[in-house]
């Protein structure tokens, strides 16, 4: 890989990944609507030379194509509100599917769990049904099925999935991310879920280095792979971590149906994860089994550092 475009570059997952092509010495395209995020992320990167900073609609595949132009492989990080995804998920992901055929790019898609519905086995392999019952499910398994319909032609791309995550560069667009930039700060924080129940998470610098991994290697696109985390662990062990490193412990309120529901008359977000809370009660665990046997070794960087890290670089950008 000698030249990467990463698109929705600032967001949590395009931002880790840029900056783990930057420091593998790739050529890299952020790419993103507001030039102001770019250039802050620029300047969180200490604005490395092979970094080029490109602004433009993800919707529109010329502007795309034109940022493109040289590259190897796409990122696919750019995202829609949670509450338009029914609407808009697909065509931004053909507008990236058409830009990869036009430029001869490859492409890897960062994705979630939400497809699998249910889980049906203690550890979720690629291999596991895929039976969405809520409308953002059936939507992401949409999005998958045109990824990989044979309209694309020739290109390369795979669908990397990820369990909640949280890190540095997470925001509010992850379940994590608002409650750790909460306690951060010294405020209030709500918390998605039950916070008695352990969860999947998996640490953003370690996802990037895996996706990335990936990306480099020719005979792993065209499938699916799962992006596991370090372990499981409960909500209540997170906010003791989060709480140490920031030396502040305001209260957090865990945010049920009722809670999100009248959160929702205000924010329309919040209204729409009601439906994917079975995951906070019913968790799916993602098996590495696949990665670990054509790859290797899993990056696992434990959740008390992985909080620590997350926290002090948040209280940082206070």
């Amino acid at each position: 890989m000698k030249k990467a475009i990463v698109l929705g570059a600032t967001g949590g997952t395009g931002a880790a990944i840029t900056a783990e092509l930057v420091h593998r010495g790739v050529e890299t395209v952020a790419f993103g609507r507001s030039r102001a995020k770019l250039d802050r992320l620029a300047a969180q990167l200490g604005k490395p030379a092979g970094l080029t900073l490109h602004t433009g609609d993800a919707f529109r595949p010329g502007d795309i194509a034109a940022a493109a132009a040289g590259a190897d492989v796409l990122y696919h990080c750019a995202n829609v509100p949670y509450h338009e995804m029914v609407h808009k998920l697909i065509p931004l992901g053909e507008a990236v599917m058409e830009a990869a055929r036009e430029q001869n790019l490859k492409v890897v898609a960062v994705d979630g769990i939400y497809p699998y519905g249910r889980r049906q086995a203690e550890k979720v392999t690629e291999e596991h049904p895929k039976r969405p019952h809520t409308r953002k499910g059936k939507t992401r398994l949409a999005f998958e099925q045109m990824m990989f319909d044979e309209r694309w032609g020739g290109v390369q791309r795979m669908i990397v999935r990820l369990p909640d995550y949280y890190g540095p560069t997470a925001n509010d667009a992850s379940y994590l991310g608002s409650t750790l930039a909460a306690i951060a700060a010294g405020k209030t924080a709500f918390f998605i879920g039950n916070m008695k129940v352990p969860r999947e998470y998996v640490y953003l610098p370690d996802a990037a280095k895996m996706i990335v991994e990936l990306a480099g290697r020719d005979d792993a696109y065209g499938e699916n792979w799962n992006i596991p985390g370090t372990g499981i662990i409960s909500g209540r062990e997170i906010v003791r971590f989060a709480q140490k490193a920031s030396g502040v412990a305001k209260p957090v309120i865990p945010l049920g149906r009722a809670g999100l529901s009248l959160l929702g008359l205000f924010q329309p977000v919040m209204k729409e994860i009601v439906e994917m809370l079975y995951l906070t009660e019913e968790p799916l665990t993602l098996s590495g089994e696949k990665y670990r046997r054509r790859i290797g070794p899993i990056p696992a960087t434990g959740f008390e550092q992985g909080i620590t890290e997350t926290i002090r670089a948040l209280m940082k950008l206070k």
